[in-house]
């Protein structure tokens, strides 16, 4: 397998692009072109990406762990079964964005605007989602375990089936949100009430 090391790649149009299996290693991207384009089992690690574009991007089973994006767009963007652990997200643009399965655990979004992002079924296990805009995100059937949710905006979306388990939930306004039984016993008993008969 050949992996790119160390390299910096500025002002590149990759629109439309198509790559399979392609692999870098602490790598630097700047003001790259991504639209539209296709890459399929790639993997990038300790790399950075600046002012990246993504915009209607599709990325299947791809890693891109430890790594950051600084003002990058994912308009339209869709990333199926793709992991990024622990990489972080800074002053990008996530919106609209569908994610289909993954893992986000240890993942960075604070500050994030994700309102109405599709992040269904996604790992999200100890990620930083701290005051992250979540309005309207379908988070259904999510692994949330221990992630942080302090100042998080959670005003209409989706939580029902989602894994709450070792988050602070006390102070996490949930007002318009959907949640389940479980979930409503949950806050219920983060808020000091006994739920029972």
């Amino acid at each position: 397998m050949e992996v790119v090391r160390n390299e910096r790649f500025s002002a590149k149009d990759w629109a439309l692009v198509e790559w399979d299996r392609a692999h870098y290693e602490d790598c630097a991207f700047h003001d790259v072109d991504f639209s539209e384009a296709r890459l399929t089992g790639c993997t990038f690690a300790h790399c950075h990406f600046g002012n990246v574009r993504f915009n209607a991007a599709e990325l299947m089973t791809c890693a891109i762990v430890q790594s950051q994006f600084q003002r990058c767009s994912f308009f339209d963007a869709r990333l199926t079964e793709c992991k990024l652990t622990g990489s972080q997200f800074v002053d990008c643009g996530l919106r609209p964005l569908t994610v289909e399965g993954g893992d986000f655990s240890f993942v960075s979004l604070r500050g994030q605007n994700l309102t109405a992002a599709k992040l269904g079924a996604l790992r999200l296990r100890e990620a930083d989602l701290t005051g992250a805009d979540l309005t309207r995100v379908d988070l259904r059937g999510a692994d949330l375990s221990g992630a942080q949710l302090k100042d998080v905006v959670l005003k209409g979306a989706d939580l029902r089936g989602a894994d709450l388990g070792g988050v602070a939930l006390r102070g996490v306004d949930v007002t318009g949100a959907k949640i389940d039984l479980a979930q409503a016993a949950l806050f219920a008993t983060a808020y000091g009430a006994v739920v029972g008969d």
